[in-house]
């Protein structure tokens, strides 16, 4: 068994051997692992069982070796032959290295230098291709920045679009585009600034042309204005049309060649010169500018509120008056052309641009700014007394609404304030016709106008309408019964009458209308104003009765002028003064009433004169007899009558008979109540026969027939108080008195008992007085008794009569 175990064991290290043999080293370990696991002894066989393998393989090399050695001697004789060649071989090849190298060596430089130059050339193309790509980029750029450069802002934001769309995303991975791109919106800002700007400098830029783009507007208007007045002198048919002027300085087409003759005509007397528009005075490109770059940047709404904000805080300052612009016509007509300024180059906008401004907004801006100018006018013409002014500023306001008319806006308004203005035209001139009246009437002579030659009498019939056949039968020189103040009036009433119709002129009213607007003017120039004047200067106290009798004369005929003042209106307006609606003139009874005003005058300065008179009489009451005279201030207050009356008889028949019998009224009563004066507390029969002196002298002035027309002795009648009175006492009928008293056949009719009660109290108290010892006598005691006896009845009936009463 031992011996199995041997042989098997020497088995296995052959096995081992083999595969130690026929293994790569690398594996050896696993095979030598299992040399180890075996029998405790086995490492000794193995090792002994290799060293005889060892010698086994060194027998067989020593077997080889032996084998080849002749042949490996040979071959090294051979190599030591080869040596030499192999020395000499390589002597040439180093040699011909080192010559290689030394030629190679350049051509590595060269080499070198041309991948350098490869890698260059690769560098430029891939350079220029880049910058072929990035060019446009900064050429784009650069002409961005000579646009801003230059102001061309909206071109601008065209080139920023380019940029952002098409150029800066082809080089975006470059730096130099994310700086570009980043840089864009700060350029936007910075042009809606610049733009913005430009407008504000645009928003005051017209703020100051206004006035002249209103000027320039207003003056073609009149041009047109005038224009149409002289083709309407031509051809009565043409109507109204509209103004032959617009902002951009194109007018419409006239025919017929109107507009040459227009060019010839109208405008011969006036300088040639270049009629400038708004675009001449102003420049719109701001706006255009600021509307499409807004646009662009899709802030549009915000531009539009913007200028519209702005436009309408302008129309408030051009709508603010100046405080002192009521004084001349200069400050209404700076006025009225920042207006048409204002709103001529809203019309040029709204109609240049699409939807900066609507018609809505400009309407409403025209009607903020009618409602101002209206109140404006009406404030300020309120303060204006000067018709002249008033009339240019009537003709002002005419240009300003037809100007405004021919853009389309509405003005009707003004048209109706012109109505209030005519009123206020006719009031100023009423205010100065009553100047021009009232110098008139101070300036006059109040005689009638003298006639020397006839070329004098036909000089004042072609002022005043004045025929009579027996004046122009007489041989010069002659006079006319009025004074020269009538032909001044009237001449003036017509004056007035044009002035009247100059207001009434371009209104676009009808002739009918305007016939109505004179007559009434001139009604009121008649009713009010002269007929305040002629009252004023009938009532003025240096108007004698001499100036008051012509003044009656000179209003009869200026009454009798009316109708030649009507027919000067009818040949003005060719209206009938037969239409129905025709105002007809009040100058009628205007000089009717102012004729019975001087009449009424004359009534009481002749009592006044007559007063005056009576002031000066100086009776004494106490004189036991009369002087057998009249008293002197009574013979001279009739001398005065006399030469009073005697001026009287160019007045109408009535005028003086009423004056002369109310000059012996007022005398009669003044007589009476100097007699009834309650200061008068005794009077003397010697003074009574006085008085009646003097009553006998005014009997006979009034039976003398002053004035002619009185029929038999009605004049005398304004004394029969007075003479039943003094009949009375002078006869001392008292008996009579009691017992006719309260007939109508009674002799002292007239003779009131408180009258006669008082004069006899008046009497008996002088009685009294003057006979203390009358009462020893018995016919003065029996005289007495009857005074009482006639005073106690005259109580009685005094009494009577205020029980009755």
């Amino acid at each position: 068994m031992a011996e199995n175990e041997s042989v098997e064991c020497i088995t296995e290290h052959e096995r081992i051997l083999q595969e130690i043999e026929s293994t790569d080293t690398a594996c050896v370990g696993p095979t030598l692992r299992s040399v180890y696991d075996d029998q405790p002894n086995a490492h000794k066989r193995f090792m002994e069982k290799l060293e005889v393998r060892i010698r086994n393989h060194d027998r067989e090399i020593e077997k080889m070796c032996n084998f080849h050695h002749q042949g490996f001697v040979d071959a090294i004789t051979e190599l030591l032959k080869v040596r030499a060649d192999a020395e000499k071989l390589m002597g040439q090849v180093t040699d011909t290295n080192r010559r290689l190298q030394d030629a190679g060596r350049e051509v590595t430089a060269q080499t070198e230098e041309v991948i350098r130059c490869r890698i260059q050339q690769r560098n430029m193309t891939t350079t220029v291709e880049r910058l072929q790509l990035c060019i446009p980029v900064l050429e784009m750029y650069s002409k961005l920045k000579e646009q801003l450069e230059s102001k061309r802002h909206y071109a601008a934001l065209k080139t920023m679009e380019q940029l952002e769309k098409v150029f800066i995303p082809r080089v975006s991975r470059y730096r130099f585009c994310q700086i570009m791109a980043d840089n864009l919106p700060k350029l936007r800002e910075d042009i809606k600034d610049i733009s913005m700007s430009d407008l504000k400098d645009f928003l005051e830029s017209i703020r100051k042309h206004s006035d002249k783009i209103g000027e320039t507007a207003m003056k073609q208007a009149q041009q047109h204005r005038t224009f149409n007045s002289v083709v309407q002198k031509q051809d009565s048919g043409m109507g109204y049309t509209k103004p032959v002027y617009s902002l951009n300085g194109r007018t419409p087409t006239q025919h017929n060649g109107l507009a040459a003759a227009e060019e010839e005509g109208v405008e011969e007397d006036q300088s040639e010169e270049e009629v400038l528009t708004a675009q001449d005075l102003v420049d719109f490109s701001p706006v255009y500018r600021c509307l499409h770059i807004y646009t662009v940047l899709g802030d549009r709404e915000t531009f539009e509120n913007y200028y519209r904000k702005q436009r309408r805080k302008q129309a408030r300052l051009v709508l603010q008056p100046q405080s002192n612009m009521q004084e001349t016509v200069e400050g209404y007509r700076r006025y009225f052309n920042q207006i048409v300024g204002f709103f001529l180059v809203e019309d040029h906008v709204l109609h240049s641009t699409q939807g900066l401004l609507t018609r809505a907004f400009t309407d409403e801006l025209w009607n903020m700014a009618l409602s101002k100018i209206t109140a404006v006018l009406r404030t300020h013409s309120s303060y204006c007394s000067d018709p002249d002014l008033v009339l240019e500023l009537k003709n002002l306001i005419v240009i300003f609404a037809d100007t405004l008319q021919g853009y389309g806006y509405p003005v009707n308004r003004l048209f109706d304030l012109l109505y209030e203005i005519r009123d206020q035209y006719n009031e100023t001139l009423l205010k100065k016709w009553a100047l021009v009246f009232r110098e008139i009437f101070e300036l006059d002579n109040y005689s009638p106008i003298p006639v020397e030659t006839e070329e004098d009498y036909k000089s004042v019939i072609s002022r005043f309408p004045f025929h009579d056949a027996e004046i122009e039968k007489q041989d010069f020189p002659k006079k006319l019964p009025m004074s020269q103040s009538v032909p001044q009036i009237y001449v003036q009433v017509k004056e007035f009458i044009y002035a009247s119709l100059k207001f009434s002129e371009s209104l676009h009213r009808s002739w009918t209308e305007i016939d109505d607007m004179l007559r009434k003017s001139t009604n009121l120039l008649l009713t009010r104003t002269l007929s305040g004047c002629l009252q004023n200067l009938i009532k003025k106290p240096h108007i004698g009765l001499t100036e008051l009798v012509q003044i009656i004369i000179n209003t009869t005929h200026l009454e009798q002028a009316c109708k030649y003042l009507e027919d000067f209106i009818t040949n003005i307006t060719n209206i009938s003064p037969e239409t129905v609606h025709t105002t007809r003139l009040y100058g009628l009874s205007t000089f009717k009433d102012a004729r019975h005003a001087a009449e009424g005058e004359i009534y009481t300065k002749l009592n006044q004169k007559i007063d005056e008179f009576i002031q000066l009489a100086d009776y004494d009451w106490g004189m036991p007899e009369s002087d057998g005279q009249a008293s002197g201030y009574l013979m001279d207050l009739i001398n005065f009558l006399r030469s009073t009356f005697q001026v009287f008889t160019h007045l109408p028949g009535k005028v003086a008979q009423t004056a002369c019998m109310s000059a012996c009224k007022h005398l009669s009563t003044s007589l009476m109540q100097m007699l009834l004066d309650c200061e008068l507390k005794q009077i003397s029969m010697g003074a009574v026969q006085q008085f009646n002196l003097d009553v006998i002298q005014c009997e006979l002035f009034a039976s003398s027939e002053p004035v002619p027309g009185f029929q038999g002795d009605t004049l005398q009648l304004a004394f029969i108080d007075l003479r039943q009175l003094l009949d009375l006492f002078m006869v001392w009928d008292w008996s009579t008195y009691l017992a006719d008293y309260g007939q109508p056949t009674s002799k002292y009719l007239r003779v009131n008992p408180s009258t006669a009660l008082a004069l006899l109290e008046k009497m008996k108290d002088t009685s009294k007085k003057n006979n203390i010892f009358s009462q020893f006598r018995k016919n003065d005691r029996d005289k007495q008794k009857l005074i009482e006896t006639v005073v106690k009845q005259l109580r009685s009936l005094v009494n009577g009569m205020s029980q009755h009463s």
